[in-house]
């Protein structure tokens, strides 16, 4: 057991951790804060692990939770409303939201708190849910779980998860207290989301020609699918089994919200069959037996969501697009920590700029 004192990921502000924990948790006395252990240095928030023992007015508890702390430095995310540019207030509202009333599995969130005089920046904690969560790299199809699964459990993870993506986009995000994610005035179209994102690639580059991007936007500029009111729903905005957490090949727990917006459920389709192209051709790994090829998900997600098969090649290539523009900003931020020298190219070379590629063709 980590003791106070031996911790590297909170420091000095395990003690104001305790007194803050103390009424979320319904603590009689004092909470103790142990196995604090980061988790990762994400760059949209540090996820760090902790136990918390306390007596719960029946007796002793003890409880895992997991804590996101807001990282330094502007959004890895695009701004969609005004005021709502820290991330873990985003992805702390979106989940209180949908915790409330509906089937999508979510950790329960204990709080969050806006003041950095906690444990250095803005944070919430939520309760920690067991169970294994994909690779990204080596993909989940080359190594861990999913790829020693058997053909008949990918199936089923996949399907799954799917219909979990589904299930979100059945639900009133207006009812379900999410339009501050809309600014009054603005219309939730995929003409919006094109806008935003493209503001924040210009934003990104700085200057830097990027002639992917540039050619990626021309064509969905003149491409851009006619608006249809009904296909507006509260979006995901990072869907994929990556994000999921998994129990015997079941989703227990969406995860990260900080992309979240309004907008046509297709653009969520979009992003998670462009992120299967990425973890199959781009990452090189071979489609295993059992896992349905990308027209099959589409398929699945349209049966389970009731809606009717619709074209989703422009919102495949968009996904792509905001997947190369993140990592421009990814890249920018490694350069403000030390990370990586200012002459890197991983802003114009990478996995995300090879899939956008090869759906521009």
């Amino acid at each position: 057991m980590v003791r106070k004192g031996e911790e590297t990921a909170l420091g000095d502000s395990v003690t104001s951790l305790e007194r803050w924990l103390s009424d979320r948790v319904g603590a009689v006395g004092a909470v103790e804060v142990t196995d604090v252990a980061s988790m990762s240095t994400g760059y949209s928030a540090e996820t760090i692990s902790l136990r918390a023992s306390y007596d719960g007015g029946s007796g002793p508890q003890e409880r895992r939770l997991i804590l996101r702390r807001e990282s330094p430095g502007p959004a890895v995310y695009p701004q969609q409303a005004p005021g709502f540019d820290v991330e873990v207030d985003i992805q702390h509202r979106v989940m209180s939201a949908l915790g409330e009333g509906t089937g999508i599995p979510l950790a329960p969130v204990l709080g969050y708190e806006s003041s950095p005089d906690v444990v250095g920046a803005p944070f919430f904690v939520m309760d920690f849910v067991e169970g294994e969560v994909p690779r990204v790299w080596p993909s989940y199809a080359q190594e861990g779980f999913f790829a020693e699964a058997s053909p008949s459990q990918r199936h089923g993870m996949i399907e799954d998860g799917i219909g979990v993506l589904a299930e979100l986009h059945t639900l009133d995000w207006d009812r379900h207290g999410l339009g501050w994610l809309l600014p009054e005035g603005e219309a939730p179209t995929g003409r919006r989301q094109l806008r935003i994102w493209h503001d924040f690639a210009v934003r990104e580059l700085n200057g830097r020609e990027h002639p992917l991007i540039s050619e990626a936007v021309a064509w969905l500029e003149s491409n851009i699918p006619e608006h249809d009111p009904a296909s507006v729903t509260v979006l995901w905005g990072d869907p994929r089994p990556g994000n999921m957490i998994w129990d015997d090949f079941r989703c227990v727990c969406v995860t990260d919200f900080e992309a979240a917006a309004v907008g046509p459920f297709l653009t969520d389709l979009g992003w998670w069959l462009m992120f299967d192209r990425c973890s199959h051709e781009q990452s090189e790994a071979t489609r295993l037996e059992g896992e349905p090829t990308r027209e099959a998900q589409a398929e699945m997600y349209f049966k389970a969501s009731g809606r009717a098969p619709q074209p989703t090649e422009w919102y495949e290539i968009f996904a792509a697009f905001r997947y190369s523009a993140i990592v421009v900003r990814v890249a920018n931020r490694s350069v403000e920590r030390g990370l990586m020298s200012a002459d890197n190219n991983l802003w114009l070379d990478n996995p995300a700029t090879s899939c956008l590629k090869s759906l521009m063709v």
